[in-house]
């Protein structure tokens, strides 16, 4: 059973469904009803053609279910049509689906969810399992994203931008549950980036490689963190690395700069380097200055902040920290680094444990613990 393949089609069945006359949701459900039924069949009988086989299968389903909620002249009209495939079946409905799921009208966590299950081929126990909530919560929420879609129509011109952000949420949920959301993300992201030719897409596909090649390296085998300078570079997975580079220089060559692409530049220099100390810390402050064109968010300042005090010494870091607001999440834990930095070991370690108790996280507030209980030794 390719499992890989049956995901894969889902969105294109999902849109010859819809091309046909079903409305979204009962497309959906009905694909979803096909895929069990592949995995029960195909196994011992492996169709020729998978996907018009789905298509056939997914197609039966929402009759059948249409058959038990219509009236008998629409049932008539709805029977009369053919299963197999026909000329509208080599239209492909791929980004269509990913406009779809992305709607302006969906909340982020809806959109996400509603695009895992109809573009990603997710069930709704691994989307679940996944977020971390009881599968009928779940269940809920793609409920209502499907019926707040249902009466969008496939013509309509999509955005690319909302899709693309959609899909960084996905990425940075990264790994709960059965499902590898990171791995899933990159996934679908390779299929926008391959329909669309965009830079920015092509930008977060490069930002999602680079990050997701250092992924080895990032936890020690308990379970603690292992931040970027203290991590074991040998780990890191140098083919992701090349593609990711790959993907960003074709990009940037197009010359459509953009906030993915710069944050991709930057995860590209972290890369580069060998070892913490040969970070080029100066083009780095360069791309965040690039950044905060398309992003000049609080938190973009802050990750600045952190590189300024790496290429221009601490005490230039804290006076761009200085400038934030210090109820930013993780201000204290980078004012608390730039302080160590600057040889106050006393302050850095107050800082630190106050920056713990706030930490939205275990291995986050682990981390920063030890950090304060290493500086506190030192001062003994």
């Amino acid at each position: 059973m390719d499992e890989a393949l049956l995901r894969t089609l889902t969105p294109a069945v999902i849109g010859i469904l819809v091309r046909r006359g079903a409305d979204f949701a009962a497309a959906e459900d009905a694909v979803q009803d096909a895929l069990v039924e592949a995995v029960r069949v195909w196994p011992d009988d492996p169709p020729r053609d998978p996907k018009a086989w789905l298509i056939a299968v997914g197609w039966r389903k929402f009759l059948d279910a249409t058959r038990a909620a219509t009236s008998r002249q629409r049932r008539e009209e709805l029977v009369e049509l053919e299963p197999e495939p026909g000329p509208t079946e080599t239209v492909d409905d791929t980004l269509a689906l990913y406009f779809l799921c992305a709607h302006p009208s969906l909340t982020q966590a809806s959109a996400v969810a509603l695009m895992l299950r109809a573009v990603g081929g997710l069930t709704t126990k691994q989307i679940a399992q996944a977020y971390l909530v009881p599968e009928a919560t779940m269940a809920q929420r793609i409920s209502r994203a499907k019926k707040t879609v249902s009466g969008v129509r496939f013509d309509q011109p999509g955005d690319v931008t909302t899709v693309v952000r959609v899909l960084y949420l996905v990425f940075n949920e990264g790994y709960s549950g059965s499902v590898d959301l990171a791995a899933e993300a990159i996934r679908l992201t390779r299929q926008v980036a391959a329909l669309t030719k965009h830079e920015e897409v092509e930008g977060l596909l490069a930002l999602m490689l680079l990050h997701h090649a250092r992924r080895p390296a990032r936890t020690r085998a308990d379970g603690s963190l292992v931040s970027l300078a203290e991590q074991d570079r040998s780990l890191w997975d140098t083919a992701l690395i090349a593609e990711g580079v790959d993907v960003l220089q074709a990009a940037l060559a197009r010359d459509r700069l953009g906030e993915f692409q710069s944050q991709a530049a930057i995860a590209a220099l972290h890369a580069d380097a060998r070892s913490a100390e040969e970070t080029d810390w100066v083009q780095i402050v360069e791309w965040y200055d690039e950044l905060l064109r398309f992003s000049d968010s609080p938190v973009v300042r802050l990750n600045r902040a952190v590189a300024v005090g790496e290429a221009d010494g601490p005490r230039a870091g804290l006076a761009a920290l200085a400038d934030l607001d210090s109820g930013l999440p993780r201000y204290t834990a980078v004012e608390a680094y730039l302080r160590e930095r600057d040889g106050d070991a006393a302050t850095a370690a107050r800082l630190y444990a106050e920056a713990a108790r706030s930490a939205s996280n275990l291995p986050e507030r682990d981390h920063l613990t030890r950090q304060a209980a290493r500086l506190n030794a030192s001062l003994r």
